[in-house]
């Protein structure tokens, strides 16, 4: 059994956006899901301010997928801000982005990401490499235990 709870997706590609979707209904992941299209809004909604103020604050993801190359916030941004607060310090952050650049690899994981995918171009890939992501992260991972 998967895992409820909300997925922040951060993703400023609306082709992206809708091919992510429709690989989580392809999986048959029905998870509600936040779509971020910049750093700053993924902040908002991780820390509850601008437009997302008034989120409850049990809605906390269980699962953020962050695009690297992001306009104003950029995704390594928003990672070491998710892994400096102690609220959001152990949330699952999989990098999902077009970069293979080892530098932007390295980063991520030295900022603390937990997983570093790169986007697969071919439809079928993309679908399979989301579908195991989640079903990793919201099926066979343990969350660490609220105290």
């Amino acid at each position: 059994m998967l895992r409820e709870g909300t997925i922040l997706l951060v993703e400023d590609n609306p082709d992206d956006e809708l091919l992510t979707l429709r690989a989580f209904k392809k999986n048959d992941i029905y998870n509600k899901v936040i779509t971020a299209r910049d750093g700053q809004e993924a902040l908002d909604y991780l820390f509850r301010q601008g437009r997302f103020e008034n989120r409850p604050i049990h809605e906390k993801p269980v699962l953020v997928l962050l695009d690297l190359n992001l306009p104003g916030v950029s995704g390594h941004e928003v990672l070491r801000q998710i892994r400096t607060h102690e609220d959001t310090s152990t949330y699952p952050v999989v990098m999902l982005t077009t970069s293979n650049e080892s530098q932007d690899i390295h980063t991520s994981y030295e900022l603390g990401a937990n997983s570093f995918v790169r986007k697969p171009v071919d439809f079928e890939d993309f679908i399979e490499s989301v579908g195991n992501i989640l079903r990793y992260w919201l099926k066979i991972n343990l969350p660490p235990m609220a105290i």
